[in-house]
Parts: C-alpha cells; sequence; structure tokens
C-alpha cells in the first residue's frame, strides 16, 4: 500500500498487475475500503493484461480524515428528505478530482475506470468532468443522481436510520458482527457470510472511520443530478445492476444506460448490492469486454 500527497489530502492506494498493462482505475462506495474489493476481480483484471489501481476515497480507510465538527442526525436526516438541504464539506465532483490527481501522481494519463455504488457515482462524474482521461466507464450498482431513479427500497430506510443514530461499537468482535450483519442486510441471495467476515475483519483491523461514512452519504445527497452530463459521455460504457438490490433499486442502473448514449445494461436477477462469487467471473469478463470496445474505437481512428 501506497499514499499519495494530492494538496490537502492524502489518498492511499494499490497497484496490481503488469507493468505495462493497460491502466484501469477501480472506484469502491460508501464508507468501503479498497479491501472490499474482491480478489477474483483485481486478479481477473490483471490476468486479463490490465494494471488495476484501487483507491480509498477521502475519509475512508487509510486517506485523509476531513477535520472539522462532525455532521448532526437531524442535517443527514435533513439531507434525504431534499437535495437543497444537504450540507457537505465536499460533493461527488471532489472525490473524482481526487482520482484524477491520483492518475496524475502516478503519470497515468488515461485509464479505464470502473466504480461501485458511490464509486460508479464518481466514475461518472469523473467521465463527465475530465473526458479525456477516461477511456471506457463500468458503473455498477450505482444511479444517476436523479432522485427518482436508484432510491433505496422503503423497507431498508429503518434499518439505515438505525445505523446512523446507533454508537459505534468499540469491542472489535461487535464491529465485526455487525459489518457482517450490515452486508447481509443489502446483499442478494448469494451472500456468502464467512467470506464477507474475512473482508470486514480486515477493513476493521486497518481503520475504523464512522464519521468518513456520514460525511461521504452528505456528499451523495448533496451532489447535484448527473443525467445531463451522461448524455454527452462518449466513451464505452457498461451498467450493471442486480436485480435484488434493495439499497439502490433496480432502477437506478436502468437510468444509467438510459443517460448514456451506446451503453450496455447487464443486470443479474440474484445480485443485491454486493459482488456475489458466482457472478464475478462474468462481471470481470463484461468489464474486459467494454474496455476492448474502446480499443475497437481507438483503431478505427487510426
Amino acid at each position: 500500500m501506497a499514499t499519495a500527497p494530492l494538496g490537502d489530502i492524502e489518498i492511499a492506494y494499490e497497484v496490481d498487475g503488469p507493468d505495462d498493462g493497460q491502466l484501469m482505475l477501480l472506484l469502491m462506495g460508501l464508507g468501503t475500503q479498497l479491501v472490499a474489493w474482491p480478489a477474483e476481480v483485481v486478479d481477473g483484471l490483471a490476468a486479463a493484461g490490465f494494471r488495476v489501481i484501487r483507491l480509498d476515497n477521502r475519509d475512508i480507510g487509510l486517506s485523509s480524515r476531513t477535520p472539522g465538527p462532525p455532521p448532526r442526525r437531524s442535517e443527514v436526516m435533513r439531507a434525504f428528505v431534499h437535495r437543497r438541504a444537504a450540507r457537505s464539506d465536499y460533493l461527488i465532483s471532489d472525490m473524482a478530482s481526487d482520482a484524477v490527481a491520483l492518475l496524475d501522481h502516478l503519470g497515468v494519463d488515461v485509464a479505464h475506470v470502473v466504480g461501485v455504488s458511490m464509486g460508479g457515482m464518481i466514475a461518472q462524474q469523473l467521465t463527465i468532468d475530465h473526458p479525456t482521461r477516461v477511456r471506457s466507464l463500468v458503473s455498477i450498482m450505482s444511479n444517476t443522481g436523479n432522485r427518482k431513479a436508484g432510491r433505496v427500497s422503503p423497507r431498508l430506510l429503518p434499518t439505515m436510520a438505525m445505523s446512523l443514530t446507533t454508537p459505534r461499537p468499540t469491542d472489535e468482535e461487535e464491529a465485526v458482527r455487525l459489518g457482517v450483519e450490515g452486508w447481509r442486510v443489502i446483499a442478494g441471495p448469494l451472500f456468502d457470510a464467512d467470506e464477507i467476515e474475512v473482508q470486514v475483519r480486515q477493513a476493521v483491523a486497518r481503520s475504523v472511520n464512522p464519521l468518513g461514512t456520514v460525511r461521504q452519504l452528505l456528499a451523495i445527497l448533496a451532489s447535484p443530478d448527473r443525467t445531463a452530463g451522461l448524455h454527452e459521455v462518449t466513451v464505452p460504457t457498461l451498467v450493471v445492476h442486480g436485480l435484488a438490490d434493495r439499497l439502490v433499486v433496480p432502477s437506478g442502473g436502468i437510468a444509467t444506460a438510459q443517460a448514456v448514449p451506446g451503453s450496455r445494461l447487464l443486470m443479474f436477477p440474484d445480485m443485491g448490492h454486493d459482488l456475489p462469487r458466482p457472478r464475478r467471473a462474468e462481471i470481470v469478463e463484461a468489464i474486459v469486454r467494454n474496455a476492448a470496445r474502446a480499443h475497437a474505437v481507438d483503431s478505427a481512428r487510426t
């Protein structure tokens, strides 16, 4: 693991795959560290010849934490009701700029970009704001920022409210247990508790920052709708979503695919808000195929 000083913040990152591989940037979701990327995904992309960059978004993992007083619970609840009520220290666009700054730090001019959940939002915004830096885009279990599509299932709202208002445990075992149960709530029918426990233990041992999750959530709620910007995206785009997703309901993926001209939509009936092991090989294959579309466009231009 390395850390890149990027102005006022530092971003922790890891790089895997061949030195001469095409660069692929992986962006993880809300409150989730780079270790959450399944090995099958990272290793599969590396085996396909890609140089894979993973990072901890600001306020999570080993990256910088935002200073200042914590947001009040009432502020978070108001932000859920209306975007105009959301007050955040930064926006999704700032997190996209972090990713571009990391590419600059690494001397990378252009990369394939893959994002999961909030990471999908960041990937979309990165492509909108910095189109020359992106060769292909993959948005997984995400949405466009239009609050009419890809909202949280009403059945999940009480659980989310409780999670936001419950004090975090100081006991490591209790933190791991709650982490596993949190994933269980949003995952689909292929949920593997044993695998997730290993991942959660690794994350807890690495860093715990519940406040960072709240700050990132406010960034999501305060950020504008990306639909108009997505209409202007020209790079090959793949949208992946699970039909069993209750955290970002499937309309989020559908709206994203509809917004990006020429995009392709891949939906799995047995996938929730997770990357289930039985589907990982198919997801990697789809990402590789989408990147190949970019190579085909480059070849046609030359």
